[in-house]
């Protein structure tokens, strides 16, 4: 009786419980989903198969009736029933032959004239015709249709076996007035609208008909369907149903109009194999179900009794902090609550720690940077090169090169230094870009070009100093430099739309991958920038971050071939 009040009994059987039901839940769910997929697969491919086999055979009465247009408008055709002679026949006759010839399925071809006369591949008809063939039923539906005109199946009366199905198609010739002359009459084998039908695959007990619109079977492949009245009333009511899934009989009704006819192609897929699928479905959701709760009954209790033990263990982790000690850590075991609590109880502890390194660290990187910012202001190689191009300028008496020259390089030199003080306000910076690049510009000539352009509204804006020519610098020495022609840079400083400040330095050198140059940061720190520009641009990463915080700093795009953007944005 203790047992069935303790925590590890009540938590076991509320487990077991919650387990049990969930099973349930999710296998139900993944039955009736499951099925729904299988049944929307199945009702599409069959779609797709139906629509299929109506396409095949909508080309095949298209082909017939060109044909059928070719016979009826041919010269010879018309010659022969205007003005009948034994070579006008022949040509006819040949003409025939060759229509026969072009495809097996063509049973025969018969051109009746309007009072009666007949040529054909047939030499012993049986057909209904007269001296006025205006009188006769089939011959009147074929000149009063504009196109071919298509029957259903039926037994062709004027061949020699009369147990043949066929299927006709008729067409009027008419004379260059427009004057009916007669009829070109096709008969078309049964077996050569089924060969296009044969490979549906609709189940044990589907199957595909076509019938037309006045109620006519076309095609069954049980040729009884043609003869039996009740068996036609059935497939009738078929045509006439509304198509889709029927749950009742477990059946899909598909219905394709094909183009330029007025058949309609209905398939009845039996859907056998979703009813087999389902089936096993169900046995395999039984089977891992009960496989599951037999898991779940005899791990209940090894997982009660191990939700106690971890909260004795964080208890103990908490007391030795709160005396002082941060060299603590919990085991993140137990249940996902406690080992949730254990992650952060160990987080809290190790950003204590943290925090109270990154005081001291900031202290000393302070004191770092004081030395690496003046170590910047004087470039030794830049100013080498620039009095070097002066001295070149000297030598070519260019004077006037020579005084504007000096004058950029003593103006950068003193918004470098700015009375020793780390900043610097947008203007004096844009200036110290201005200066800098003015010299390279001297000394690069026409293989370097640049524009600048930035809201003076942020002028007195204060910055971290140096934060672009480093930039500038970078782009020239990997961007302009190592390109063919000319190059260009491009210099800018707007407000952002969530009000902060973006500095933007884009060339349209050579460019590169970053993802081939990305590398770590200092101490060991992860960082996106790529190696470029040896200390430059990291100094100037390190610095925003330490003046802004880590969301702030250099952001450098590039593609190969297309040159490198860089870009700074602060708050």
């Amino acid at each position: 009786m203790r047992f069935s009040h303790s925590l590890q009994f009540r938590i076991s059987w509320v487990y077991t419980l919650i387990s049990v039901v969930t099973i349930g839940i999710i296998g139900a769910v993944l039955y009736i989903g499951i099925s729904r997929v299988v049944l929307d697969e199945s009702v599409r491919s069959s779609q797709m198969a139906i629509s299929k086999s109506g396409t095949l055979v909508e080309m095949y009465i298209d082909r017939l009736k060109v044909l059928s247009t070719l016979l009826s408008h041919n010269p010879r055709t018309i010659q022969a029933l205007t003005s009948p002679t034994q070579d006008g026949d022949r040509d006819v006759l040949q003409f025939i032959d060759s229509v026969l010839s072009s495809d097996a399925s063509i049973k025969s071809v018969i051109v009746v004239s309007k009072d009666g006369y007949v040529l054909s591949n047939e030499k012993n008809l049986n057909m209904q015709r007269s001296s006025d063939m205006m009188t006769e039923p089939w011959y009147v539906a074929a000149i009063n249709s504009n196109m071919p005109a298509l029957t259903s199946a039926r037994m062709q009366r004027f061949s020699m076996n009369k147990n043949d199905w066929v299927i006709s198609m008729s067409q009027e010739i008419k004379d260059t007035d427009g004057n009916n002359l007669g009829v070109v009459l096709l008969d078309i084998e049964y077996q050569g609208i089924e060969d296009y039908l044969n490979d549906l695959e609709l189940g044990r007990d589907g199957f595909a008909f076509i019938i037309n619109s006045k109620g006519g079977i076309v095609y069954h492949k049980d040729p009884s369907y043609f003869t039996d009245a009740a068996k036609q009333a059935q497939i009738r009511s078929i045509a006439q149903s509304q198509e889709g899934f029927i749950p009742v009989s477990n059946e899909l009704i598909y219905k394709t109009k094909l183009q330029n006819t007025d058949w309609t192609l209905v398939g009845v897929n039996s859907l056998d194999g979703l009813q087999q699928i389902r089936n096993q479905l169900l046995r395999s959701f039984v089977i891992v179900g009960l496989g599951l709760l037999l898991l779940i009954i005899a791990a209940a209790p090894f997982l009660a009794k191990g939700i106690t033990r971890p909260i004795h263990r964080l208890e103990q982790a908490m007391s030795k902090m709160k005396s002082g000690s941060l060299e603590v850590s919990v085991a993140k075991t137990g249940v996902t609550e406690i080992q949730g609590l254990a992650q952060h109880f160990n987080e809290m502890v190790l950003e204590v720690r943290r925090l109270m390194q990154e005081v001291e660290t900031k202290e000393k990187a302070l004191r770092g940077y004081e030395l690496s910012v003046l170590h910047s202001q004087i470039n030794p190689h830049f100013l080498y090169n620039t009095l070097d191009t002066i001295v070149w300028m000297a030598e070519f008496n260019e004077s006037d090169r020579v005084i504007t020259t000096t004058k950029a390089l003593a103006k950068f030199f003193q918004l470098s230094l700015s009375g020793g003080s780390e900043t610097t306000t947008i203007a004096n910076e844009m200036n110290h870009v201005s200066q800098y690049l003015f010299i390279q510009k001297e000394r690069y000539g026409d293989k370097l070009q640049y524009l600048m352009d930035w809201d003076p509204a942020l002028s007195d804006k204060v910055i971290p100093k140096i934060i672009l020519q480093p930039l500038v610098e970078n782009a020239i020495y990997h961007g302009i430099r190592e390109k063919e022609g000319p190059g260009l840079i491009e210099i800018g400083c707007s407000r952002t739309n969530d009000g902060n400040v973006m500095f933007v330095v884009k060339d349209d050198g050579v460019g590169f991958d970053p993802e081939l140059r990305r590398h770590s940061g200092r101490n060991g720190q992860p960082t996106t920038l790529p190696k470029l520009g040896g200390v430059g641009i990291n100094n100037v990463d390190d610095r925003l971050k330490l003046y802004y915080g880590r969301k702030y700093g250099v952001k450098i795009e590039s593609r190969p071939g297309e040159g490198t953007t860089a870009m700074i944005v602060i708050p």
